[in-house]
């Protein structure tokens, strides 16, 4: 009983927060749309307000490990991260990377929230439809010539048991095409934060984004698609099944050089 009042109270504040929010960013964008074509103030912006979703929040503690290794910042890469949680979302942004998120369709459908999509030129997925994935394909090659990155979640969805499951080669088949290198996140502990299909907020969760060595593309120039996939997708499952085990407190191997850090 306590959970679902706590979590109506929740999103009842969520959406205060979408209401009073919008109005500012729609003036942010029209104001800067003349001259900011990245939509860089309007994007730390909307890193703002997403990360009022999560600061205020009580149950979600957010820590993001080796920022340094996404300098500099604002260079174009294609961001891959497994995808546990709806709260990854909001989480992402607490790195305050600039980026256009690849997003299904759906989700600019959302009052508010979608409608900020929108105005951020994130990029529209309709999966399952070949023409769409065509056209997502050329949004992001656009979008990493005009100077931002571009964030997907290569397993397409939300994983339904906490392991990271099977990546689509869109991402990768992406880096080859452009040239452009692969910056991997690993995030860690939100899978029970809000489950799929759950909208219920209970307990207290750690939730972790490891940043980890960017892939330069001279280090996959030989490599298939195929085989470019498979290695990214065993580097995130290898670095989550090493943040789980430090989470249990057994000893694991994770990728060289890592070591504790700093909450950003």
């Amino acid at each position: 009983m306590l959970a679902r009042i706590t979590s109506t109270i929740f999103w009842f504040y969520i959406g205060i927060l979408c209401i009073s929010l919008f109005p500012i960013a729609f003036l942010i964008w029209l104001i800067t749309l003349p001259f900011d074509r990245r939509g860089w103030l309007l994007h730390k912006f909307t890193c703002f307000w997403a990360n009022m979703f999560t600061w205020p929040n009580p149950h979600w503690n957010v820590t993001i490990e080796h920022s340094e290794r996404a300098r500099p910042r604002n260079t174009p890469r294609i961001i891959v991260s497994n995808h546990l949680s709806m709260v990854d979302i909001p989480a992402v942004f607490r790195t305050w990377l600039h980026f256009k998120w690849v997003s299904k369709s759906e989700n600019f459908k959302i009052p508010f929230v979608g409608w900020n999509m929108r105005l951020n030129r994130h990029i529209e997925l309709d999966r399952g439809s070949n023409k769409s994935n065509a056209k997502m394909m050329r949004s992001c090659e656009e979008t990493l010539a005009s100077g931002s990155s571009v964030f997907i979640f290569p397993e397409g969805t939300r994983s339904a048991n906490g392991r990271v499951s099977g990546f689509k080669r869109g991402a990768f088949e992406l880096a080859k095409r452009t040239g452009r290198p692969i910056l991997p996140i690993v995030i860690e502990g939100s899978e029970k934060a809000l489950p799929k299909k759950g909208v219920v907020v209970r307990g207290f969760h750690r939730i972790r984004m490891r940043i980890l060595d960017p892939i330069e593309p001279e280090s996959f120039a030989e490599e298939s698609v195929q085989e470019l996939t498979d290695r990214v997708r065993n580097l995130i499952r290898t670095e989550h099944e090493a943040m789980s085990a430090e989470r249990a407190g057994s000893p694991a191997k994770s990728q060289k050089g890592d070591s504790p850090a700093p909450a950003s």
